[in-house]
């Protein structure tokens, strides 16, 4: 067991994706964690009890469904708790919806909700998950923090960089220490069924064409999730100091958490196949708005930081989550193949 600097870590989003493999990691390192999540619809609310399913009944766990809008209530559950550590993961996800009115309530005001919670707490330690879409269609690479960031390609990507500036200011004003976690196309077990890798899966093991968009000549930097979390463990501990004036402000920095080594979606889908042991129908359709044609992390602040960077290869990384899936939805392993790839014009799939 690691030896921590902290003892209690409040886990907003507790129920997703990384709110529950941290939770999960730090439980098995003897951190107590209160995890608050509203449980929203925004995909199946089915896997997320199921990953909490995983987690009650643990030593040292409690979890308590809260909207983090609500800033009198997050408040007094964190009052209540004297977190060391907060973790903000709470977010409205995805890059391509055309509805702004979600991401402004959960990414905006939600933000400042936890910000004013750990400003009203005096709290150690604010992380929070920001993202890769903030580097829009950057075409230095590999992305590096120090970068402009001024000209995302999706709405959700302002609300990111939104939240960077936000915490910026209270690093400044409320000398609150805050570290942001640009993630890249993280992916794994007990992922979020939205994501492409886990679509292309179930689509796949079902016999159902997939849709590649800009013809699957698009890169992207992906991260497998428990290395994500291994970066993220090892950050708790290292807030920012009064020393180390960087991003503009002497309690906050920014940190890449990404694989570093970018594939082809199309040579990723491959990879895939060979796993599931099937081949996909592919429609191959344009760049959609919002999407960017190459992510690329340059983790040399991470691993200067922490001796850390994520470096599970693609197809290990996949061999875990078709296994997972597998399992998870009762998938048997037909090895059966299906051929060809279908060109088709926007629109022709829902």
């Amino acid at each position: 067991m690691t030896a921590h600097s902290f003892r209690r870590v409040l886990v907003t989003g507790a129920a997703g994706f990384v709110g529950y493999h941290l939770s999960d990691r730090l439980l098995g390192e003897g951190i107590e964690v209160l995890g608050v999540d509203d449980l929203n619809a925004y995909y199946d609310v089915g896997l997320k009890e199921d990953r909490l399913s995983r987690l009650r009944g643990r030593e040292g766990f409690t979890f308590l469904r809260a909207d983090i809008v609500e800033t009198d209530r997050l408040l007094e559950l964190a009052r209540a708790f004297s977190p060391d550590v907060v973790v903000h993961l709470a977010a409205q996800a995805g890059v391509r919806s055309t509805d702004p009115w979600p991401y402004a309530k959960s990414n905006l005001n939600g933000f400042l909700s936890v910000l004013e919670c750990c400003r009203e707490l005096r709290v150690g330690h604010l992380v929070y998950a920001s993202s890769s879409s903030v580097y829009g269609a950057n075409r230095s690479a590999p992305f590096r923090e120090e970068d402009p960031v001024d000209h995302p390609v999706s709405f959700y990507a302002a609300t990111k960089r939104s939240n960077e500036l936000m915490a910026e200011s209270y690093a400044k004003l409320h000398a609150l220490p805050c570290s942001g976690l640009r993630f890249f196309t993280l992916y794994g077990p007990w992922g979020r069924p939205d994501m492409a890798y886990y679509s292309f899966t179930r689509d796949i093991s079902e016999g159902r064409a997939i849709r590649l968009f800009n013809g699957g000549d698009m890169l992207r930097d992906f991260t497998f999730v428990s290395d994500a979390i291994e970066a993220v463990v090892r950050l708790l501990g290292r807030p920012p100091g009064d020393s180390e004036v960087v991003d503009g402000a002497p309690t906050h920095r920014i940190y890449n958490i990404g694989n570093s080594s970018p594939v082809r979606l199309a040579d990723f889908v491959q990879c895939l196949e060979s796993e599931i042991g099937r081949e996909a129908v592919k429609v191959l359709l344009p760049m959609q708005p919002g999407d960017v044609p190459v992510t690329y992390a340059d983790t040399n602040r991470l691993r200067a930081t922490v001796d850390y960077v994520p470096n599970t290869p693609i197809s290990k990384g996949l061999r875990h989550f078709v296994e997972w899936y597998r399992n998870y939805h009762c998938v048997a392993d037909t090895g059966l193949s299906l051929p060809g790839e279908v060109s088709t014009q926007p629109g022709a799939m829902a």
